[in-house]
């Protein structure tokens, strides 16, 4: 029998910054008013994808209203592509508002302050949905198959919009400026679809990888990958 030989994948180091992997330079970081301006064009376009999403949202609310006026039998379908061109907008908007904040985060030191910030995205879909489905349930114009099948959508809608748009691990400031100061220099390792960093180009998380970036601690920052590989961390605290 003749034995199969598998196919190692040859991977391929992409640098997206000036760093030297075998020799760490360091590196001039950029300031706090710099990563803000940084953060202000995708912040811009999630307040625009969140307009978006509220328009449409109005729009629903005019159908189902009888103040923008179709014929009953396209009624449903009208209601259901509002919701749906809602959905899309406040989910784009809200991955538009996390990475702004993975490049220019807000401070821990506020806690109540630091939570609403970062989960602007679930208060935007809470607002893009909640409304139409209060003006569904209050409703008594609508017959029960259009009732019944218009808030079961805008309910997934919310729960979609909400569990998507919803930062779950959050980076503070003062978390971004330690790993920064800890890792200055050095060339940082991340995959297109990992969401960590890592510190070793041998990293055994790489299996089955085969592009991997190679750019400076802010930069992997800045693409999203806010948290140490739990396998560099541990190779790190034991000396390897």
């Amino acid at each position: 029998m003749t034995e199969k030989k598998t196919k190692t994948k040859e991977k391929k180091f992409i640098k997206v910054d000036d760093v030297d992997q075998k020799e760490p330079k360091k590196v001039t970081r950029t300031t706090k008013a710099e990563r803000r301006e940084k953060a202000t064009g995708k912040r811009v376009a999630a307040v625009i994808f969140w307009l978006l999403g509220i328009a449409c949202e109005i729009v629903a609310i005019l159908l189902l209203c009888r103040k923008l006026y179709v014929t009953d039998d396209k009624l449903l379908m009208w209601v259901l592509i509002a919701f749906a061109a809602d959905l899309v907008f406040i989910i784009i908007g809200s991955q538009f508002w996390k990475r702004a904040n993975d490049v220019d985060p807000a401070s821990e030191e506020n806690k109540v302050k630091f939570w609403l910030w970062n989960q602007m995205g679930l208060i935007v879909a809470c607002l893009a949905f909640l409304p139409v489905i209060i003006v569904l349930l209050l409703n008594k114009q609508l017959d029960g198959k259009t009732k019944k099948i218009a808030t079961a959508a805008a309910v997934v809608g919310l729960l979609v919009a909400g569990l998507v748009s919803f930062d779950y691990d959050p980076i503070s400031a003062e978390e971004r400026e330690a790993a920064e100061t800890t890792f200055e220099g050095e060339a940082i390792y991340w995959t297109q679809w990992g969401k960590k960093y890592h510190l070793y180009e041998d990293c055994q998380a790489f299996h089955g990888s085969e592009n991997i970036f190679v750019g400076t601690i802010e930069s992997a920052m800045d693409a999203g990958r806010t948290s140490l590989c739990a396998f560099c961390e541990k190779r790190l605290h034991d000396g390897n």
